[in-house]
Parts: structure tokens; sequence; C-alpha cells
């Protein structure tokens, strides 16, 4: 499929998430970024292009091989050479280094084993039973890669218990709040910042 959002004309490769509600929540808080920017998870590279689009420095990642390829391509399409793709499970392969801020919107929809999807398009879905199996890890992880003041965002669900997030991240030393969300009939999503001192 193709879309365009905010200037860019960007395609969305079969096995590659879907732009939806989550993914615009992020792109917006996006807009507002330069400097060194890394997002977890890209996707189609939507909210990846916007901070380069905004002269940043971009880094994005993602698990979904199909994903990064597809990411690149929209880099190509849009012109732009200040935005790098490649996979990575989270932070494994990136090089050491401090970004001013880290993107991440994770599979966060509570799934058991009979009801993943088929095929890499299930890293974007699948948040293990409580929806937290890739949060936690990537919480376990990300503050390494967070230069002092940097910020993060982080798309959250009500279904994988926002305030067990937003206590980890309190506990961690981060002032925490929530800048955006959006209710639905089974859910409310939420954007937080989480700003490092």
């Amino acid at each position: 499929m193709e879309l365009s959002y905010n200037g860019l004309a960007l395609i969305v490769s079969d096995g590659v998430y879907e732009p939806a509600e989550d993914s615009f929540l992020l792109a917006s808080a996006a807009e507002s970024l330069t400097g060194r920017v890394l997002e977890v998870g890209c996707g189609s590279g939507m909210a990846s292009l916007v901070c380069a689009k905004n002269g940043a420095t971009v880094w994005g990642v993602d698990i979904n091989p199909e994903a990064v390829r597809c990411a690149r391509e929209n880099a190509e399409r849009n012109s732009f050479s200040n935005a790098r793709f490649m996979a990575s499970d989270l932070f494994s392969t990136i090089p050491e280094q401090k970004f001013d801020a880290i993107l991440f919107n994770p599979p966060y929809l509570p799934t058991t084993r009979n009801e993943r999807v088929h095929g890499p398009l299930n890293h974007a879905f699948d948040g293990g039973e409580d929806g937290r199996k890739v949060l936690d890890r990537f919480l376990d992880q990300f503050d390494h890669f967070l230069r002092p003041g940097g910020t993060l965002f982080l798309v959250q669900s009500s279904l994988n218990d926002e305030q067990k997030t937003r206590a980890r991240l309190k506990a961690m030393g981060y002032d925490v709040s929530v800048v955006s969300s959006q209710s639905f009939f089974f859910e409310k999503l939420s954007l937080i910042k989480a700003s490092k001192p």
C-alpha cells in the first residue's frame, strides 16, 4: 500500500506493519525531534523519516528484515541520506553510542501461542501473554543508549499495564508524563514521554 504523511510518500510492503493510530501518535512526537534519534521497531520507517525531514540523524532498527528493506526504500523514495536502517532485535546490533531521543512502539497485544500471526509480521503484534514480553526487555536496556538530558517516547496500551511502565520509568529516575492519548472501544493508547535528568 501507499500513503502520505507530513509530506512523505511512503510504501508499506507485505509483511510490514501498516501504520495505524499508534504509529501516528509516535510520528507526531517525532516532528519535534532533532539531534541523534533512534527508532526501535521502525516498521515502514514513518516516524524515523519524520525526524530525518527535520534534520535529525536517524537510526531505525527492526527485527523484521522486510520492515528494514521497506524503511530503506522509503528513505530512498524521499531522498534522505541522514537515515539508516538495520536489522536488530531491540539493541542487539546497535554500536555503542548515545542518542538524544529514542522512539519505540512495542508489540503490546497480549497474545497466546494460538493467537500469533504467521510470519515476521507477528513481531509487530505479539506482546506475549501479558503484552509486556518485548516492552520489559526494552525497559531493561534503553537507558544505556540515551544520553543525559535525552528523551524517550514510548507508545503504551491500556492492555499491558501503563501504570507499571510509568512506575518503572520513575523508579529509574525519569521525569514521566503522558503527552497524548486516544481511546477506542477495546483499549486506550497513550504516548509516554520520559526525560532523563
